[in-house]
């Protein structure tokens, strides 16, 4: 009895760091996708709207804007391996067993619903900058 109460033991430690791995992708692939989004959507997305005097005024308070967007390729390349590495590491915990107890069960089951809907977020994030960086100024 006490070696299965020690598996468990075992298995629920292994759970909580496996969901704790998922939290802290999804928050790294959250990061990568918010500096595609700052480097190379918003100059483009301003440029586009006419409002390049607002880009102007903006990179004259920000002026690390304009270094970051001289590296938008290596930086789009990182946040698409992070939101990919993301991914499979959501799916992968996706499919492991929640705990028994209620309270567990109930804390797992909000943790991935979290998880997927940060994802989610980060996901449409880098796909709108890189829509703005890649797509847009082809077609203008």
């Amino acid at each position: 009895m006490a070696s299965i109460l020690l598996i468990f033991r075992l298995s629920e430690n292994k759970m909580q760091d496996n969901h704790l791995q998922v939290q802290k992708t999804n928050f790294f692939s959250l990061f990568a996708s918010t500096s595609t989004l700052i480097c190379c959507a918003l100059p483009a997305l301003f440029v586009s709207l006419g409002a390049g005097a607002s880009f102007a005024s903006l990179v004259s308070t920000f002026p690390f804007l304009v270094s970051l967007s001289l590296y938008k390729v290596p930086i789009s390349s990182f946040a698409l391996l992070m939101i990919v590495v993301a991914g499979i590491i959501n799916y992968r915990t996706a499919k492991l067993p929640c705990p028994l107890d209620s309270e567990l069960g109930r804390v797992c089951m909000e943790t991935r619903r979290r998880s997927q809907r940060l994802y989610f977020i980060s996901t449409g994030i880098f796909a709108f900058a890189s829509f703005f960086t890649y797509v847009v100024p082809l077609i203008i």
